[in-house]
């Protein structure tokens, strides 16, 4: 089971546990962490809720590999409430669980309960180890708290053994600055890496990308291929958001290429969203419609909301109907589309058509938010 596991074949991990069950061989506390992991791999939230009930029936449910598999099990579900249940019922829960709690509570966009878990930890006498600080570094990032970062910053050198590099944590702590915006902290901790992985270069284009700074993502990209490492899909992501930022059309597009044909990667829904932001933010609406209709998977509402973007600044009635259309169908209750096409057409001042947007919201009583801005202390 583990080794299907290992190479990416959960349902073959899940089969096998099942012809072990029917021929009487009874799970062990090494066997449901796996086959939950294998559940939580192709989201079968009822099929992990099974392997839950097993473990309390087979008194494994308390062990540290069982609880911390459906700690994660549950928040990667969105039940959060389920996993701290799962993580309150015992009080004499180790490090593992401490760990999937905060990893969990981040990963669903909850970095303010990951970081007072994470507080919480430590008041308890656990000294956290990598795994607590890539997800609590992670947390500080969504945050964008630089003094918080400082004082983790500290943490993960504390539990950084002397001896080794541990390459996980170092890449923690550039994304980390990266996300609250030093690009000079994140550059300093890069440098000072005395190894570097795929991952941290890939930090490093995200963080610049995401700042806006074209020229140099683009030249960490260079650098990353000359020191001869394999960049993977999300430093692609990185490449094409930098030459979304920085107006790079033709070269966004031969990066798009590239990305297929050299590196054999079968694009996502977010690299064709940046090549379609490209085209349609230079105009080239016609093109990026091309790319929305070759997709080989259905356009999200983030797709469409781009090129709806470029309707909206170069006035474009017709493209701006017909993506209204789609968008409309996938969230009939978002009044954003609305908005914007009623922008398109004063642009052209067409005035009836506007008041027509207009009346169309009252009828299915979809109303503007208003803009609004909110600070989080912790």
């Amino acid at each position: 089971m583990r080794a299907y596991l290992r190479h990416d074949s959960p349902l073959d991990a899940i089969q096998l546990y099942i012809d072990m069950v029917r021929s009487d061989v009874k799970p062990d506390r090494y066997t449901l962490p796996i086959v939950t992991k294998s559940a939580v791999q192709i989201h079968d939230l009822p099929l992990g809720k099974q392997f839950h009930s097993v473990a309390v029936k087979l008194g494994f449910a308390r062990d540290e590999f069982c609880e911390s598999g459906f700690i994660t099990l549950y928040c990667k579900a969105g039940k959060v409430r389920d996993a701290r249940k799962v993580f309150d019922e015992n009080a004499e829960r180790k490090l593992g669980s401490w760990n999937a709690i905060i990893g969990g509570l981040n990963q669903a966009a909850r970095a303010k309960e990951a970081v007072e878990m994470f507080v919480e930890m430590k008041r308890n006498g656990f000294e956290p180890d990598d795994f607590t600080m890539v997800s609590v570094t992670s947390a500080c990032g969504g945050l964008g708290d630089l003094g918080l970062a400082f004082q983790l910053h500290r943490c993960v050198l504390e539990a950084k053994p002397e001896e080794k590099s541990d390459v996980m944590m170092m890449n923690s702590l550039v994304d980390m600055y990266g996300k609250c915006g030093r690009m000079d902290l994140a550059s300093q901790v890069f440098e000072e890496m005395p190894e570097r992985n795929v991952v941290s270069w890939t930090s490093m284009i995200m963080s610049y990308a995401a700042h806006g700074r074209t020229v140099e993502a683009l030249e960490g990209f260079r650098q990353m291929r000359e020191a001869g490492v394999r960049p993977n899909s999300v430093t692609f992501l990185g490449v094409l958001s930098a030459c979304v930022h920085g107006g790079l059309v033709e070269e966004g597009k031969g990066y798009f290429e590239t990305m297929k044909s050299e590196f054999g990667f079968e694009p996502g829904l977010s690299h064709y969203g940046c090549v379609v932001d490209l085209l349609s933010r230079d105009g080239r609406l016609e093109e990026a419609k091309v790319v929305v209709e070759g997709m080989p998977m259905r356009p999200s509402v983030v797709v469409w909301g781009c090129l709806m973007g470029g309707c909206e600044k170069f006035g474009d009635v017709e493209m701006a109907e017909w993506v209204a259309k789609h968008m409309v169908e996938l969230e009939p209750w978002n009044d954003g589309v609305y908005v914007v096409l009623a922008n398109v057409y004063a642009s052209r001042e067409m005035w009836k058509d506007v008041e027509r947007v207009r009346k169309l919201m009252k009828e299915n009583k979809l109303v503007k938010v208003p803009a609004y801005s909110s600070t989080m202390i912790l």
